[in-house]
């Protein structure tokens, strides 16, 4: 959880692991502004504020158009039918009511989208960028009319890139991210206010 204290003994005996290993393991997580520490303190989970989402999101933005563009360019037709069969499936779960399922193929799509695009430095940025606002991961998907908006944007960003035009595809995406943009920020007024 956010600011949740790590300690190294605990995690120690939770993971079977050595210290070494657990002091590498959160030497690697800081690097990655997931975990905070501080000299006679230790570590904790590191919060990332609404703002720091936001901002994450629209860096997140310019490399997923990046990386869709790219594809776009890359693309083969074993390619194209792989994309169309996460994107039935994107549309089943939805249609099932099942949004955790929704989420688990959208990830899908976005991760061979990359292996399409062949930017493995892109990748590991936005990897690295997703895995700091895991905790709004979700949320967006979750407000009323998103859903099916969603599902739109994912059509049209795959249908551009199966069509090898990488422009169009581009668009589609930033078209996306500003919609996720608009429902994080939906989310963080919400909480504020509730807050409040």
């Amino acid at each position: 959880m956010p600011n949740q204290r790590l300690v190294e003994a605990d995690l120690v005996t939770m993971l079977g692991s050595s210290r070494s290993h657990v002091r590498s393991a959160l030497a690697r997580l800081e690097q990655e502004g997931l975990v905070v520490s501080a000299p006679n303190r230790g570590a904790w989970v590191r919060l990332v504020t609404g703002e720091e989402a936001i901002e994450i999101t629209q860096a997140r933005g310019a490399l997923e158009g990046l990386i869709v563009r790219q594809a776009a360019l890359n693309v083969t037709k074993a390619d194209t039918a792989q994309l169309k069969r996460i994107e039935r499936k994107m549309r089943d779960a939805l249609e099932a009511g099942d949004l955790l399922g929704y989420s688990e193929f959208n990830g899908q799509l976005h991760a061979e989208l990359y292996r399409i695009a062949k930017l493995p430095i892109v990748a590991r940025l936005l990897l690295n960028l997703k895995s700091q606002t895991v905790r709004y991961q979700y949320r967006p998907i979750l407000l009323p009319g998103r859903p099916p908006a969603s599902i739109l944007e994912h059509t049209e960003i795959v249908d551009a890139v199966c069509a090898a035009d990488p422009d169009r595809a581009e668009r589609a995406m930033r078209k996306h991210i500003d919609e996720v943009l608009a429902a994080l920020r939906q989310i963080i007024t919400d909480r504020e206010a509730g807050a409040l």
